[in-house]
């Protein structure tokens, strides 16, 4: 007998017949002889309709009150995908994060998960009912509901399946699993049978929208075997585990976009010690995460561009930070666009293989593409191109590195 933990997002309890297909799917576990701890988030939409009351009546989106109204959608889903069990004779039992307990840090609007105390569920197990437990949501140190954060149902299944020891944790979304590209976009896009953490946390942090990139941080340090699969189709779905368990590695296992880059360039910046940690110590302070950098210094070594990106919802405070910078820093020009893509070839198989990178960038000169700032770690190359490139890069790129399907 396994112990499974079974996560639906919010598509696959969006409405009431979700919510049965989700009963059906957890009840068939329960039928195959195993035991199941489901994870719920809100239903489709409904953070956002209450992220939206929140902000029509404060600007203390993050605080204690603002948590414990964003919170309630999952509140709801556990509720009613536990009436849907009953109707089906699966004994069943919603809980939420107080009762579990979930406790978290007091970082309202982000916290994160400290402890799980699993007892009450293994309790609740043993009496023959499967726990519902409302994802997002966790408890700080003075009682007060927490959230995690957008994903953060992901994140919540994870650290449920790593306190309670489960066998595996399904994570199930309104995809079949993890593609090579977004299929969207690339018709001929293969489905993975299995994928490293090293390379799904890449994925997921680089434009890949299939799990929550916390959660994959988390289940790689766990050792929790992760399942992305389909809620509406039976087919098998793609497994995200120890590099061990792939004997032969692709060189590239996927070509991910992020539209939601924004490109910053400094320019004629004085060019003496510190004047990036001039740059960077105040965004970094002002909770702004840079990404892709890069310096160039003038031939006359006195002056340098410094262009970086930050996430689009950061733009405008990323300008404000700059624009207050003052004496602490001399500048001739501020440069901006937002209309760049950053597209990324990630595969553990880099490691032992030379030339990814030359194939990256003959692939997009050949089409005419423009390479605006690089980036490179271990198992990834991304470049950050015009935003009106992205499908044509994704294609060309996918079939330079033998991606496609037959």
């Amino acid at each position: 007998m396994s112990l499974v933990v079974m996560k639906f997002g919010g598509t696959s309890v969006a409405d009431l017949n979700c919510m049965r297909n989700a009963a059906r799917r957890v009840k068939a576990e329960i039928d195959a002889g195993n035991r199941a701890v489901v994870a719920v988030s809100a239903m489709a939409g409904v953070t956002n309709k209450l992220i939206g009351y929140v902000s029509e009546l404060s600007d203390l989106h993050g605080g204690c009150e603002a948590d414990s109204i964003i919170s309630s959608g999952e509140q709801i889903s556990s509720g009613l995908l536990a009436l849907a069990l009953h109707e089906i004779d699966v004994p069943a039992r919603s809980w939420l994060a107080w009762q579990v307990p979930i406790e978290t840090d007091g970082a309202h609007g982000k916290a994160r998960i400290k402890n799980i105390d699993p007892s009450n569920l293994l309790t609740c197990l043993d009496g023959g009912e499967v726990p519902i437990v409302a994802g997002f949501q966790g408890i700080d140190p003075r009682g007060r509901l927490t959230t995690l954060g957008r994903g953060g149902s992901d994140t919540s299944a994870v650290a449920l399946a790593a306190a309670l020891k489960a066998d595996q944790c399904d994570i199930y979304t309104d995809v079949d699993g993890v593609y090579t590209s977004d299929p969207r976009i690339v018709t001929r896009a293969q489905k993975l049978e299995k994928v490293t953490y090293e390379e799904m946390l890449e994925m997921a942090s680089l434009g890949a929208r299939v799990l929550q990139t916390r959660s994959v941080e988390l289940a790689m340090n766990q050792a929790v075997r992760l399942q992305v699969r389909s809620s509406f189709e039976d087919s098998a779905g793609t497994f995200v585990v120890d590099e061990d368990e792939i004997v032969e590695q692709q060189v590239v296992s996927g070509i991910t976009y992020s539209r939601d880059e924004a490109k910053i360039t400094l320019v004629g910046v004085h060019d003496r010690p510190g004047a990036a940690a001039a740059v960077f110590g105040p965004l970094a302070n002002a909770n702004i995460n840079v990404d892709m950098i890069v310096q160039s210094t003038a031939s006359d070594g006195n002056s340098t561009d410094i262009t970086f990106t930050v996430l689009k919802t950061d733009f405008e405070g990323a300008l404000a930070v700059i624009k207050a910078f003052g004496d602490d820093l001399t500048f001739d020009d501020i440069l901006t666009d937002q209309d760049v893509v950053k597209v990324s070839v990630i595969g553990v198989g880099m490691r032992s293989y030379a030339g990814v990178a030359q194939k990256m960038f003959e692939t997009l000169a050949e089409k005419g593409i423009n390479i605006q700032v690089i980036s490179t770690s271990e198992i990834k190359i991304s470049v950050l191109i015009a935003e009106e490139y992205t499908e044509l890069a994704l294609r060309a790129l996918h079939a330079a590195y033998q991606l496609d399907a037959p």
